[in-house]
């Protein structure tokens, strides 16, 4: 198996990438995510489940509406949400999925939890085959990375969290 730097330097390699968990009311991560990785040149397509407009651009309501299917699929969302988007990538052949994790932390959808991870959905993807990073965050990686993201990639690094 892959170790998730090579896992990262696999997706980021890629240019058409969905976010999952577009917020049309609030900046949430996925919404912070989504902007990062458009000014960085990506085609990035927004996923809410009720649509909407969010950039000027269409939402797509789920995975299998967007056209071209996606290289890869940012999930920040609840964990039992993160589980039916793996379910989707696998059944639509969307072959790599980042798993939101904000600082390392996964307890798959306890209280206070700042994680997308559901332990039981990054195992199913990888058994079916994707390519699941399931933990840390793109803004660490995308460039120009800020400070914050560069120190906690640091940690994450130097902790064998990443």
């Amino acid at each position: 198996m892959e170790n998730n730097k090579e896992l990262i330097a696999d997706f980021l390699a890629q240019k058409n990438i969905a976010v999952a968990g577009i917020s049309l009311s609030r900046d949430t991560p996925a919404n912070i995510i989504f902007k990062k990785m458009k000014k960085a040149g990506y085609t990035v397509f927004p996923v809410n489940p009720k649509g909407g407009t969010f950039m000027e651009q269409s939402c797509y309501s789920n995975l299998g509406s967007i056209h071209p299917k996606p290289d890869g699929v940012v999930i920040v969302t609840r964990p039992g949400v993160t589980a039916e988007l793996v379910d989707e990538c696998i059944r639509l052949g969307i072959p790599r999925v980042w798993i939101h994790n904000m600082m390392g932390t996964v307890n798959n959808g306890k209280p206070g939890n700042a994680s997308s991870v559901d332990i039981d959905a990054v195992q199913k993807g990888r058994e079916a085959g994707l390519k699941v990073i399931s933990g840390s965050c793109p803004m660490q990686f995308v460039p120009p990375v800020d400070i914050f993201h560069r120190c906690i990639r640091w940690i994450s690094d130097k902790t064998g969290k990443l």
